[in-house]
């Protein structure tokens, strides 16, 4: 059985969706072996959010674009051009959006638990995300709102992109102890 990092970001747990995202899930059959609310601290969003030189200018190249696609000038509105700054704009406003109110993480379980869950929970930008995912039926964000207002995008959930990743986050999120075998039949 695979195990994937599943968080309920501040504004999913402001809008009462904890019931609805975690229904979603068990009704697909996937088993929740570890769950807690928590108010993120600095420490763990750091490690969460510590991201390499590669991600960071990816991000900002791809806020350039964004940029560039709306006909806007990054340096009149973000203060700079350069991709670095940009990405770790971006991973500063990751930072702020994660530890402004409570979060429930929970890890959940079940083969090939990485991708149904990713496949579930939409695209990034709830406006790009098809009905029947939960970023598309209950996300109300988007991100030139987000972007331009100088922000992360309020998309409700963050589940781990792969396998490598799970294993990491939820190492970070969950004590071993958090974390039990549940039969289901």
């Amino acid at each position: 059985m695979d195990r994937t990092l599943l968080v309920i970001k501040p504004d999913g747990v402001k809008r009462g969706l904890v019931g609805e995202i975690t229904g979603r899930f068990e009704r697909l059959g996937l088993i929740i072996v570890g769950m807690k609310m928590i108010w993120v601290g600095n420490e763990i969003a750091a490690r969460h959010y510590n991201k390499d030189e590669e991600w960071l200018r990816k991000v900002g190249t791809d806020m350039l674009k964004f940029y560039e696609e709306n006909g806007k000038d990054p340096g009149e509105n973000l203060g700079t051009k350069d991709e670095l700054e940009l990405g770790k704009k971006v991973q500063g406003w990751l930072f702020d959006y994660v530890t402004e109110g409570p979060v429930v993480a929970m890890v959940m379980e079940g083969p090939h638990v990485v991708e149904i869950v990713r496949k579930h929970i939409g695209a990034m930008n709830p406006s790009d995300s098809p009905a029947g995912t939960i970023r598309g039926d209950l996300g109300h964000d988007a991100s030139d709102v987000a972007n331009f207002g100088g922000r992360s995008v309020r998309n409700l959930v963050h589940s781990s992109g792969n396998k490598e990743e799970a294993e990491f986050e939820i190492k970070l999120w969950f004590k071993e102890s958090e974390l039990h075998d549940c039969d289901k039949d």
